[in-house]
């Protein structure tokens, strides 16, 4: 596929069992696997919430992004948001994220939060040309089961 365009239909769709696989092999490939993350794990969790907010982006059968969303009731999140670097700047992570804020907007959430590491600031511009912007805040989580 040429940097530019996709040359076949791209499809956005939520994900199946089947896609684990790939979906794993995309985030090591986008550098978005953490070795304190568990992805079969990450994956099965999501899977059990059954929310219809972990899509793929999907040409001919191959898996070629992806984005697990969440909302809460207050806040949407977006997370695991990645395309494999060869279909990066074809509008594939502008889709998905598309894709999420309809999907969460239809819920009646009101704002998405996410977060990015600081030193991806690729990923930092492509939110900010999504109409995305930094807030002061400071990010705290806490672990409540080590995988």
């Amino acid at each position: 596929m040429a940097a530019d365009r996709i040359s076949q239909p791209l499809e956005i769709r939520e994900f199946e069992s089947d896609d684990e696989d790939q979906v794993i092999a995309l985030w090591q490939a986008c550098g978005l696997w953490r070795s304190w993350n568990d992805p079969h794990l990450d994956i099965t969790r999501k899977q059990a919430v059954r929310d219809a907010l972990f899509l793929v982006a999907e040409v001919e059968g191959s898996v070629i992004g992806t984005l697990m969303a969440g909302y809460d009731g207050h806040r949407g999140s977006v997370n695991y948001v990645g395309v494999l670097p060869a279909n990066r700047k074809m509008g594939i992570g502008r889709a998905l994220m598309s894709e999420a804020e309809r999907r969460l907007f239809e819920r009646g959430c009101p704002k998405i939060n996410l977060q990015i590491r600081t030193d991806n600031l690729e990923a930092v511009e492509f939110y900010r040309r999504l109409g995305y912007e930094t807030f002061e805040v400071v990010d705290m989580g806490k672990r409540l089961i080590t995988d």
